[in-house]
């Protein structure tokens, strides 16, 4: 069965500040909206963009995790070790080239 675009829709209330409410009548005033629901609309559109996007970053960050947990443990204090020992032997080459 295939429905009309207006027996697909649902109303419902919803409660927003005073500022709020004049600025969406400010834009259906202003002819940037035809309604407030059109608004709303876009609203809740720009919304579910927003949740795909967070969830695309979840997933690759659960991904980029499994990722790290399948490669070799590194102990922090060996790798802080290493990385001290490296930019000490690197100052030092700076020292000498200064001289």
């Amino acid at each position: 069965m295939i429905y009309s675009y207006y027996e697909q829709l649902e109303r419902i209330t919803v409660t927003v500040t005073k500022e709020m409410a004049a600025k969406l009548r400010a834009a259906v005033e202003s002819g940037e909206y035809a309604t407030t629901s059109e608004i709303v609309r876009e609203a809740l559109r720009d919304w579910e963009e927003y949740q795909r996007r967070q969830e695309e970053k979840l997933n690759w960050l659960r991904a980029e995790i499994k990722k790290g947990e399948k490669g070799p443990f590194l102990d922090g204090e060996e790798v802080m070790s290493k990385l001290i020992e490296k930019y000490k032997k690197l100052a030092e080459k700076e020292r000498k080239k200064a001289a």
